[in-house]
């Protein structure tokens, strides 16, 4: 998967509040241009699974709907599994899936199984094929009670799970994943995060990962691309991200009394303070460890 310069840019109708500036804009309509995305360039190797992190309407999900063929760029380049995403070539759609968490994909007054067959139509899979992947999917989410009841009737987290394996039926060898976890219980989100980590292990698929939930990416990902005002920020290793911007660490001891002390100090000075620490007092146990990937996350932001 490669992009090169990409670049979204709409055009927005803009006005003053009030009926004369209404009327105004009927004969003499103003606009402006946003740019979502901003001549952004990467590349995703296959087999990968990268965090694409971003505040509202940093042009996440715009670059997403790009890579999938959804909308056309305004300017730059875009490579998937060898194809031209806009161009929207069968053999590429057969080979892609876009899962949006805020999204509803499957018929509402039908079971799961309903619509599961209805992709199978429209992916044109052999039928021995489709059973054998629709059942190890269900297996897989442990969603077998709950396909066949109508989609209306189901939780947003059983809806979620049943949503991502109607999306993976033709086996898709990438994966576009915008906030897949959203508004979804703690043990939801766990169960998604272990299924797309067991689907890339298994199929050796590409995942490009968009979530607001830090659990996730710290679960999945190696590498993250932080993207802001449509700008690429930062694409490197979550670890060199912790190194580059987040300065302090925490450290935390346990000593012989049962008392607990925690220091944040800068990087620098960990080696000094834990030798200091240890020198002082009798310590039973001690900690070193990194700032919550949030903080550095809002520090990348705030630079």
């Amino acid at each position: 998967m490669q992009a090169d310069g990409l670049t979204k840019v709409f055009r927005v109708a803009e006005r003053e509040a009030g009926l004369r500036a209404s009327l105004r804009s009927l004969v003499a309509r103003r606009w402006r241009e946003v740019r979502a995305v901003d001549g952004i360039s990467f590349e995703i190797g296959a087999g990968e699974i990268v965090g694409f992190l971003g505040p509202n309407g940093a042009g996440k999900t715009t670059t997403l709907k790009m890579l999938s063929g959804l909308l056309h760029p305004s300017g730059g380049e875009a490579r998937v599994l060898g194809h031209v995403p806009w161009q929207r070539e069968r053999d590429y759609l057969r080979r892609m899936t876009l899962v949006m968490g805020n999204r509803n994909q499957l018929q509402w007054d039908l079971p799961a199984l309903d619509s599961f067959e209805l992709n199978r139509a429209i992916y044109r899979l052999p039928r021995e094929d489709f059973l054998r992947t629709r059942d190890e999917l269900i297996d897989l989410l442990d969603v077998g009670d709950l396909v066949r009841k109508p989609v209306r009737q189901l939780s947003l987290g059983e809806r979620m799970k049943v949503e991502v394996v109607g999306s993976l039926l033709h086996l898709p060898q990438v994966l576009f994943l915008d906030e897949p976890t959203i508004g979804l219980d703690v043990t939801m989100q766990k169960r998604i995060r272990t299924f797309v980590a067991e689907y890339n292990a298994r199929y050796g698929a590409t995942v490009l990962l968009t979530s607001h939930y830090m659990a996730d990416i710290e679960a999945l990902c190696k590498r993250v691309i932080v993207i802001h005002h449509g700008q690429i920020l930062f694409d490197g290793q979550l670890s060199e991200l912790t190194q580059r911007f987040g300065g302090v660490k925490t450290i935390e001891a346990v000593l012989a009394d049962g008392e607990r002390i925690s220091r944040q100090v800068p990087r620098e000075d960990v080696s000094r303070v834990t030798a200091a620490l240890l020198a002082e007092h009798e310590v039973h146990d001690l900690t070193v460890e990194d700032p919550p990937i949030e903080d550095v996350i809002e520090q990348v932001f705030s630079s």
